[in-house]
């Protein structure tokens, strides 16, 4: 029995073509819009590559562009095949292409569901490479005359401004690293010399962060040395007071950043994967309809539309002993040429008795 089955006149399957055709020019503009938001995402991603390790990052909005590539060509077609349903003789053209077009678009708002699934799969990925790229990034600030890193004091900078964050994971990030270059260090001094030998890498420690890490809108002067040290300060307690920097770490700050962009995305693709389900479930009907009247042989009479011609069960049934069967016709037989019909069958003369057969005279 078919699955949801509806009956169309001529007048309905004319108008079901002529919806489908617009729907599939809107559908169209859809394409545009993946391919713009997978476009949109790349470029972000690519503003903050230097702060992010190599890794698969770029597979979500290679993802959308290329499904936005393919939603455009797919419905142009599809328009196209929509609008010549309109009249039985030009469908005649399309009837053996319809169903693989069916199916072929089937296959492609699949992967649409997919992108937009992995906007919601890729923080994982895209928080580990933020930890890593962040942490090069902070461990190389302070060489500013190393060529291929000169660029990472400014970035690193920029970057905690714009997003009002500190450290990778926080402002004590900075107290770990030698974030101060050595061409402003006074090897002089004593405090400086102490704070070289103090520990076994010989770096220069300090409990301070760079000047990007201070708050704008505190109403007292930034504290960005000494951070830890209360005597330092007049009316100051490093425990209880709250910092005049940044206390936010930027991977946080990127990551949410990035999840809201690609939570919007996500959601983008999947109207637009619904909205193509829709429509195809459209160019199922129409299929099927017009495929009933060129059975029926009555161009202006009724026919039938379906999703499936069967059930869902006998369909599957249907599809996997396909797949079963392939290339069994095809195959070579391992068996003995003795079970071969072909082989050694006994030829026999109507006209003759006693036919003898001549063997080969065996070796001596």
């Amino acid at each position: 029995m078919a699955v949801l089955k509806v009956k169309f006149t001529k007048t309905k399957r004319d108008k079901l073509a002529q919806i489908l055709w617009i729907l599939n020019w809107v559908s169209v503009v859809s394409g545009i819009i993946l391919f713009s938001l997978g476009l949109f995402l790349k470029i972000e991603i690519k503003k903050r590559n230097e702060v992010m390790a190599k890794g698969d990052i770029n597979s979500v909005p290679n993802m959308l562009i290329s499904v936005g590539v393919i939603a455009c060509i797919i419905n142009f077609l599809g328009g196209k095949i929509c609008y010549d349903c309109s009249d039985v003789n030009k469908f005649s053209r399309w009837k053996l292409v319809m169903l693989p077009y069916i199916v072929c678009t089937f296959c492609f708002t699949f992967c649409i569901l997919v992108g937009a699934l992995m906007c919601y799969t890729m923080r994982n990925e895209l928080e580990e490479s933020l930890y890593l790229g962040l942490r090069d990034a902070i461990k190389f600030y302070k060489d500013t005359d190393i060529p291929g890193r000169c660029f990472l004091k400014k970035t690193v900078d920029l970057l905690q401004i714009g997003f009002r964050c500190c450290g990778n994971n926080g402002f004590r990030d900075w107290f770990e690293i030698q974030w101060v270059s050595p061409r402003y260090l006074n090897m002089a001094s004593k405090e400086v010399l102490d704070r070289l030998k103090s520990n076994v890498d010989g770096k220069f420690l300090v409990d301070g962060v760079p000047f990007s890490c201070c708050n704008p809108s505190s109403p007292r002067p930034c504290i960005q040395y000494q951070l830890t040290n209360n005597s330092a300060h007049y009316n100051y307690d490093f425990l209880t007071e709250e910092l005049n920097i940044w206390t936010k770490g930027c991977r946080e700050a990127l990551l949410d950043y990035y999840t809201d962009i690609m939570r919007s995305i996500g959601i983008a693709a999947l109207l637009i994967w619904l909205f193509e389900l829709s429509v195809l479930l459209g160019v199922r009907y129409l299929q099927t309809a017009m495929k009933n009247v060129l059975l029926l042989g009555d161009l202006e009479g009724e026919s039938d539309g379906w999703l499936l011609e069967n059930s869902f069960v006998e369909t599957a049934k249907y599809n996997i002993n396909i797949i079963k069967n392939l290339g069994k016709a095809n195959q070579i037989s391992t068996v003995s040429s003795m079970n071969d019909p072909n082989i050694d069958v006994q030829i026999t003369d109507c006209g003759k008795n006693n036919v003898t057969t001549k063997s080969i005279p065996a070796a001596r």
